[in-house]
């Protein structure tokens, strides 16, 4: 009897771990946009830093986007447990502040456009020789920006499992947490390291060195790319996610762009963007008042 209870329970593990497999590769296909984003963002936040410090810059990432999914899991399970109307209102939160975000950066990159006296110049050259400035609100903002689409990832999941077993929510939800932080956080090391493996290329003869030489040219134009599609991210996402709350004004632009064939999909994406530029800006000017000067 016991024996017979025992396969009975082995077979339950093995039937629940294959639904969960299955609900895991349907999820990852779904939030294979977000992982994109994601990736874009978070490399572009490790740009800019001392080399020998960009390593441990990821590290710290990292360990705040697994702090983020262990908050995450277990809320967005309670939440559709007890109050599943509040996972889109926060989620819009969300959204809007990575436009908030997103305009944030775009009024920085103008003002770095700006020339810069003699003395603030050392200073900055004298920041990055040492390692100084602001590697720690770039961890903080990296960690911000990580709880946002950390967040849709989950949500996107949990829409995917919600039928299913909590056993199998939680197992589904778990796996691709922990799936998205090695692979977004896996690539971004590898990214922000090409150079050095470009410099240790062109140590070696042959064709090793053209390609190291390739790789050191690549590298910072792919940076500066990855730094121009992470700002657009937080836009085209924070946007998406406040345009798909707005039932109304998601179906007026699906009606808009329903006679343009195949490029309808692109221009839904690109009024995303619009939208949440706009709504980064509203909230900025909004918050102006109780931001700190020069923030």
């Amino acid at each position: 009897m016991a024996g017979g209870s025992l396969l009975m329970l082995l077979d339950d593990i093995a039937s629940i771990l294959d639904d969960v497999s299955v609900m895991t590769k349907t999820a990852t296909s779904k939030v294979a946009g977000v992982l994109g984003d994601d990736l874009a963002l978070n490399a572009q936040q490790v740009s800019g830093v001392v080399a020998k410090r960009e390593l441990p810059v990821v590290w710290s990432v990292a360990k705040g986007s697994l702090v983020n999914k262990m908050i995450l899991v277990p809320s967005a399970l309670a939440l559709n447990a007890f109050a599943p109307w509040t996972v889109t209102p926060l989620l819009m939160l969300g959204g809007a502040y990575l436009c908030f975000e997103g305009v944030e950066k775009l009024i920085h990159y103008f003002q770095y456009r700006k020339p810069k006296s003699e003395a603030a110049a050392k200073l900055e050259l004298e920041k990055l020789k040492t390692g100084a400035g602001d590697e720690a609100s770039r961890i903080k903002g990296a960690i911000r920006t990580d709880f946002v689409l950390s967040a849709e990832i989950i949500v996107i999941t949990l829409g995917v499992v919600a039928s299913k077993p909590f056993a199998t929510q939680t197992l589904t939800l778990s796996a691709i947490a922990l799936l998205m932080t090695i692979g977004v956080y896996g690539l971004v090391a590898c990214i922000v390291k090409l150079d050095d493996l470009g410099l240790y290329l062109t140590q070696r003869p042959g064709v090793s060195r053209m390609m190291g030489s390739g790789i050191l040219r690549a590298a910072p134009l792919l940076m500066k790319t990855l730094s121009v599609l992470g700002t657009a991210a937080m836009f085209l996402v924070g946007g998406g996610i406040l345009v798909h709350g707005v039932h109304p004004l998601n179906e007026w632009i699906k009606h808009l762009v329903q006679p343009w064939g195949a490029w309808g999909g692109f221009a839904s994406v690109l009024f995303n963007g619009f939208f949440g530029i706009a709504a980064g800006a509203l909230v900025l000017l909004a918050l102006k008042p109780f931001l700190k000067h020069g923030h």
